[in-house]
Formats: structure tokens, sequence, C-alpha cells
């Protein structure tokens, strides 16, 4: 799974469609959720990495309602009010690591909305002597852990890079 899905109104990428169906999904998931919404003007790059992301006076968390998009606007309610709210981006980028999906609206060039779950809640579970092996396949290595009592496989593909951070940790 990508990390970064970007979709661009107008765009000819042959996976432009498909990650809009990725956002769209990700962007109902989030009904009856905790949501962060922030908004910031962009800076002259261009990039939200370089945005400060940390909360300010007028950001909100609110409990989202029916969040859907119909045709390529993003439709959602706030709790108690019957108003509908909505936003058609020119383009949106979802940061699947970070749960937050970044809103370019058309309607104002320089503007940015952040809208992420408050805090990223990771599954984690528990493996004890497990049986692992190292497979090359092609650019990549594969670590392969399974544990048995649990009937359970774990498959982690490492980049050379990644291999290296490994092992040094490993103290290889």
């Amino acid at each position: 799974m990508q990390v970064k899905t970007v979709w661009q109104q107008g765009s000819k990428q042959p996976d432009n469609a498909e990650n809009f169906a990725a956002i769209q999904q990700w962007w109902a998931s989030l009904s009856g959720k905790e949501i962060t919404w922030r908004q910031r003007l962009l800076p002259q790059s261009g990039e939200v990495s370089d945005l400060n992301w940390e909360s300010q006076r007028f950001d909100e968390v609110f409990q989202v309602q029916t969040p859907e998009i119909r045709g390529i606007t993003l439709f959602w309610r706030k709790p108690d009010s019957p108003q509908e709210h909505s936003s058609t981006p020119a383009k949106l980028e979802l940061d699947r690591l970070r749960q937050q999906l970044y809103v370019f609206p058309q309607s104002q060039k320089d503007l940015v909305i952040q809208v992420g779950l408050p805090k990223v809640v990771y599954q984690s579970l528990e493996v004890k002597n497990p049986e692992w092996e190292l497979n090359k396949d092609s650019n990549e290595q594969v670590l392969m852990i399974r544990d048995e009592e649990q009937k359970l496989e774990i498959s982690i593909a490492l980049n050379p890079e990644s291999l290296r951070q490994l092992k040094q940790v490993l103290g290889s």
C-alpha cells in the first residue's frame, strides 16, 4: 500500500480515478469519528510539510457526521447542526500513515485544509519466539516472521536503507 494517495482534478495520471476512489472510501470511513479540522495558507513552496500543523486558535475538533463525496465535492455535517458543509477540491492528498487528508479547495488556491484523526491508533500484536527468514526478492529483502501458535505470518519488505537500519539496530 502506498503511503500517499493523490488525486488532482483534470489529471491524466492512469491511477487518478483509483486514487479518488480510495480517498472517497477513507472519507466515508470517518463517519461518527472525532476529527481535527485545520486550515492554513500555503507557503511559497506549496508544500504542506513546510506548514506548522500544531493546534491553533481557529482549529476545530468535532465528530464528523455523514461524510460523503458526491461528484468531486466533499460533504459533511457537524454534530447537532442541520447545515451540510461542502468543499470542492482541485487536489486531494491522503497521507495513510498519519491518517490525514489535505484538501486544496478550488475556490481558494492559497489555502489547504488538513482533516485527520486526532491520534492515530495502531493495532499492535505480540509475537513470542517467532520463526523468521530473510528472502531476496528483486530489489528488496523480505523479512518473514511467523508465529505458529497464533497462525500469524508477517511479511516486511525492506529496501536497502531499511535493511541497513535494521542491521544497525540489531548490531550486525
